[in-house]
């Protein structure tokens, strides 16, 4: 108790007091700052978004950009101002933070040596962003492994498939990009009719089908342009292969192609024209005749003993 009573009258309360006030009043303005930051990058996003509407580019995709943009900087932002309130509330409470810093400055140099992949993604992914090369909410192929862009960091890329698994892309690994989303989406067709089909038939109805398509209501709003039919592309084992390309709005393809063959079919077969699928006969020479010409000479033999 005697130590206690001792340890407690060495403490001078006036500048515990004044340090708590202090380390209060700094984290404060920490919040404050911190707010002001966010209100200010809001802003910001939004007159980015003002500035691209006026220049013509499409709401959606100026969005995705800025959107991941503004991201990057309020991360920047909060990292550099919690790190400046440590270093300050670490020498309010008396730690001296000049060898601190020598000694950061020291570690960060010798770390640096050992830290060339961590650069390396963080530079990658600060041109990824600057070059607009991909956004959040894209649709992507990175490294062969397509997905969902769900997010981007200075070192990683997130990429969430059709299956719900999430990959993650350290941005100095990412050796082919393919951003399947940008400005426009387009679905490309491949359709397989028999050879007796008439070809100019065929199109004029896949015309038909695509008008169709263009004056309803729900999918006429998302194909941005006239669909192209481009003709017969392939002579195939089976069909003759008429190919096309309908332009859509960005991630829309999908959902305008599956509407697009359901249709196709419907037409086709209300038409009668014949959608091929591979197939082979068998023949195993004349002692397995097939059934149909065994039938016929059965038939002939029997008329004949009649």
């Amino acid at each position: 108790m005697d130590v206690l009573r001792q340890f407690f009258e060495t403490i001078s309360w006036a500048e515990v007091i004044s340090t708590c006030f202090r380390l209060v009043f700094i984290l404060l303005f920490a919040w404050l700052v911190s707010k002001l930051l966010k209100t200010g990058l809001q802003r910001f996003e939004a007159r980015l978004v003002a500035r691209s509407l006026a220049r013509g580019e499409s709401s959606a995709e100026s969005q995705k950009r800025i959107e991941t943009l503004i991201r990057l900087l309020k991360q920047a932002g909060l990292l550099a101002l919690w790190i400046t309130i440590f270093l300050v509330i670490l020498r309010e409470v008396g730690v001296e933070i000049g060898p601190v810093l020598a000694s950061a400055g020291i570690a960060g140099l010798a770390i640096g040596f050992g830290a060339q992949n961590l650069v390396r993604d963080v530079i990658s992914g600060f041109f990824m962003i600057l070059e607009n090369q991909i956004r959040v909410g894209d649709v992507a192929i990175i490294n062969g492994t397509g997905g969902l862009v769900e997010a981007i960091n200075f070192r990683t890329t997130v990429l969430r498939d059709l299956s719900g698994t999430v990959h993650f892309f350290p941005n100095g690994t990412v050796t082919t990009l393919s951003n399947m989303t940008t400005e426009w989406s387009a679905y490309v067709f491949d359709i397989g009719v028999a050879y007796k089909e008439n070809t100019d038939t065929v199109t004029g109805v896949i015309q038909t089908v695509i008008d169709e398509m263009m004056a309803d209501e729900e999918y006429g709003n998302l194909i941005i342009e006239p669909p192209e039919i481009f003709g017969v592309d392939k002579l195939d084992n089976s069909s003759v292969v008429i190919k096309g390309r309908i332009k859509t709005k960005p991630i829309m393809q999908w959902k305008v192609g599956r509407e697009f063959l359901r249709r196709i079919k419907l037409a086709f077969d209300e038409r009668d024209i014949e959608i091929p699928f591979p197939h082979s006969t068998v023949y195993f020479g004349e002692a397995s005749k097939p059934f149909d010409i065994k039938m016929l000479e059965t038939a002939s033999t029997q008329s004949r003993e009649i």
